[in-house]
């Protein structure tokens, strides 16, 4: 069974996959060539299925928890790959509802500001500003011992503030400045926001065809391993061989 032109691969990649336990291990030949099966062949389309939704990684963790029998493993990591998508849906939305109510550039400070005004002018402590500034949402600079926040600073920290006030938990607000830092500021990121939205999207519809092939590889695991009739030996139906080395 040719693996590699079925799915358009080379064979180098093919016992790559097989070296990194994503595929069972290959029988060989006394001449020392390859034999591949049904069984390899539908744990490569699950592989191959898993990756576009999550990724190398986790595709890989999941197949070799699944060669070896350990299904709840498996859909533990399919559970956490759930779970950062719905996490990362929530920091897009998030990020939406804050763009809408972020300060414009002309009510902002044009020149960098104590901490004291700043927590003045948001109506919260000194302390709350150190707190956001370990978490990573603020990133003021020093004149010599003391912090200064620029424009960009107040910035985030209202957005912060906002968030926070929204019920957002700390590492939440966090990954938002972050991203609005890395768009080059909220009018950036806005015009992103449908991009944003339409790759997650992309990425659950990924994880969902995913979930299918490894579902369809899983029955089909189940009926092959299933211990053969009383005096029936050999390999399994199928088999051919691939390549050499």
């Amino acid at each position: 069974m040719d693996l590699a032109r079925a799915h358009g691969l080379s064979a180098q990649a093919v016992r790559n996959y097989e070296e990194a336990g994503a595929i069972p291990p290959a029988r060989r030949t006394a001449s020392g060539y390859r034999v591949y099966t049904d069984d390899h062949a539908g744990a490569l389309a699950a592989y191959l299925g898993l990756l576009p939704g999550y990724g190398y990684p986790a595709a890989g963790e999941i197949m070799r928890a699944v060669l070896r029998d350990d299904l709840d493993a498996a859909l533990a990591v399919i559970d956490a790959a759930h779970v950062q998508l719905r996490r990362d849906r929530d920091t897009v939305t998030a990020v939406a509802a804050a763009l809408v109510e972020t300060p414009a550039p002309g009510h902002l400070p044009d020149r960098p500001v104590s901490v004291g005004v700043l927590a003045h002018r948001l109506g919260v402590t000194a302390a709350t500003l150190r707190k956001w500034e370990r978490a990573g949402i603020l990133a003021p600079a020093r004149s010599r011992t003391a912090r200064v926040y620029s424009p960009d600073d107040v910035r985030d920290a209202e957005l912060a503030h906002l968030l926070r006030r929204g019920g957002y938990p700390i590492a939440h607000i966090a990954t938002v400045i972050e991203q609005v830092r890395a768009a080059g500021g909220p009018g950036p990121l806005a015009a992103s926001i449908a991009q944003w939205r339409q790759r997650l999207t992309a990425r659950g519809r990924a994880m969902l065809t995913g979930s299918a092939r490894l579902s369809d590889y899983l029955d089909q695991r189940a009926r092959t391993h299933a211990a053969p009739p009383v005096g029936v030996t050999g390999g399994a139906a199928g088999s051919g061989e691939d390549q050499r080395g």
